[in-house]
């Protein structure tokens, strides 16, 4: 077969404009993680007819990956995520320019992988706290936007960085705290709402000191939509989207929207409650 790259996305167009299309295709957008959510995000973006990705991920897939991860499948146990979802946008859009960081990513290769790269969507694990933190740095001292979408529940906690405005560590105040306390702001940060609480059947298995917790699919699926859907928009310069300290909150589950606005991120007086209802829980637990 012959690849013909307007015919395979023309059903796109009257969503966008076919001048907007070709705008897709000289893109460059970067994901670091390519499991639970990272592997959809990039499929997303290749069936939307992005062409150009920097992917990162050092991890192969596991059996217990099958409840939510784009690339996992029994056929493909054992093999490294950058080559399956490689394999995969390759197979939706074979001109797909691809480069990937099989190592992963860290400080010392941060610059390659941000080269030249428009936009920055987070697929990290939740837990990978750390280098998370140098990439929106680096995203922010370079001048590229970057969204986080993270699963929550049968939901999504949606956080969108402008590299003129509020910066990640401004937004989620990590500094000087112990791990398990950043990752406890990370979450609270990611969704001050905290939807997806009030359905959690079995809060043991929410685990921060074995870097454990539960996670569906469909949230996965949903971090992909909206993270397509604000990629398109700051992409193609489509007009405003929110922006840290601005949040959205879906929960298909609840059926339930909420956008948020926290200025000065965690620690504004609302969060500062809500952390410390979340502390209490957890020394209760343990």
């Amino acid at each position: 077969m012959n690849f013909d790259y307007a015919r395979a996305f023309s059903r796109t167009i009257g969503w966008i404009t076919r001048a907007e299309q070709a705008q897709l295709q000289s893109k460059r957008v970067a994901v670091a993680g390519l499991g639970g959510v990272g592997g959809s995000h990039v499929l997303t973006l290749a069936r939307l007819g992005v062409q150009r990705c920097h992917l990162a991920d050092m991890d192969t897939f596991d059996l217990v990956n099958m409840n939510r991860q784009a690339g996992a499948f029994c056929s493909t146990v054992g093999q490294p995520k950058l080559d399956v979802i490689s394999r995969m946008a390759q197979d939706i859009n074979p001109d797909a320019e691809i480069r990937g960081f099989p190592e992963g990513i860290s400080e010392t290769n941060l610059e390659d992988f941000l080269a030249d790269v428009d936009l920055y969507i987070d697929g990290l694990d939740f837990f990978e706290i750390g280098i998370r933190r140098a990439v929106f740095a680096a995203c922010r001292a370079r001048g590229i936007p970057a969204i986080t979408a993270a699963p929550l529940g049968i939901g999504v906690g949606l956080l969108v960085f402008d590299p003129k405005g509020m910066s990640f560590d401004e937004y989620f105040q990590l500094d000087g705290h112990s791990y398990e306390e950043q990752l406890l702001r990370f979450l609270i940060g990611l969704a001050p709402r905290v939807l997806h609480q009030t359905y959690l059947v079995d809060p043991t298995a929410v685990d921060f000191k074995s870097m454990r917790g539960p996670s569906t699919p469909m949230a996965c699926e949903l971090c992909a939509g909206l993270a397509g859907a604000t990629a398109m928009k700051l992409l193609l310069n489509r007009g405003p989207v929110l922006v840290a300290p601005r949040g959205l909150q879906f929960d298909a589950y609840r059926q339930r929207m909420v956008k948020t606005w926290r200025p000065g991120g965690n620690a504004h007086p609302l969060q500062r409650i809500v952390l410390n209802l979340a502390r209490r829980k957890i020394k209760a637990k343990d």
